[in-house]
């Protein structure tokens, strides 16, 4: 069986980008079947690209910033093709293929390191569900945001545009919920406890809470759409302190149970 190292990911990442980009303009041209066809094409290929990496380090690909790059490209499309297919949203495609772009140049541009090395901690099996499923659900609530802003830039807020921001954030925060559960599990097998406070689960529950406080607001019968819209903003910026953000915290250096740096 042939292996493709990390130098092809350019190859696969470009016929991926050609199959969601045709997708996408198929999509605006009001041609449903071929846009999700194409879409699919390059999900293909681009899982294809993941598994291939999984067999050649004979480990998950999911512990170094890049590696979870690469699902999380992977979720972005595969969020707008469900989004798509569920709701005919034609720009969806457009962003989900412009979002998972902007991943793959990054791996391109600052490639990481990647070896068949994995940390006693990492090798539970509950660390891949856990990584993966917050993957998804990041890419959900990425969605949600874009629309937020676009909605906040253009000074309206209609009411069509709601049900699509709430479907997308419940979706989110469902598969937010069972992460943290599948990481509770991975804890208790890796470090003997399902909740430690550590800066990693600390973000990870205030950016569970802030989405929370945005559900029950929006169910309010006079909720102000505007204040609605700036609550998905910041909660998305609480999901960046959970992701990547606490790395630059001093309180996450060296003591943290979630920096893998050795």
């Amino acid at each position: 069986m042939i292996m493709f190292s990390w130098d092809t990911f350019i190859y696969f990442s470009i016929l991926s980008l050609l199959f969601w980009v045709s997708g996408a303009i198929a999509a605006w041209g009001e041609r449903s079947k071929l846009a999700l066809t194409l879409s699919i094409g390059g999900l293909i290929v681009f899982f294809g690209y993941i598994l291939n990496l999984w067999m050649l380090l004979e480990r998950p690909p999911l512990r170094t910033m890049g590696e979870t790059r690469l699902w999380y490209s992977f979720f972005l499309a595969l969020a707008g093709v469900i989004i798509y297919s569920r709701w005919k949203y034609k720009w969806i495609l457009s962003f989900s293929t412009i979002m998972a772009g902007v991943f793959i140049m990054i791996n391109l541009l600052k490639p990481e390191i990647h070896d068949k090395t994995l940390m006693p901690a990492l090798q539970s099996p509950w660390f891949a569900p856990h990584v993966i499923v917050y993957m998804f659900a990041y890419a959900l609530l990425g969605a949600a945001t874009l629309v937020a802003i676009y909605s906040l830039l253009k000074k309206t807020v209609l009411s069509t545009e709601m049900p699509l921001i709430n479907n997308l954030i419940n979706s989110g925060v469902a598969f937010l919920t069972f992460g943290m559960l599948f990481g509770a599990l991975w804890a208790k097998e890796a470090w003997g406890h399902y909740w430690s406070w550590d800066p990693k689960e600390t973000w990870a529950a205030i950016t569970w809470l802030g989405y929370m406080v945005y559900l029950h607001y929006s169910l309010m019968p006079r909720q102000n759409r505007r204040v609605a819209m700036w609550m998905i903003i910041v909660c998305f910026v609480l999901l960046q302190m959970c992701w990547w953000g606490i790395n630059y915290l001093p309180s996450a250096q060296a003591t943290s149970v979630h920096t893998y740096t050795s």
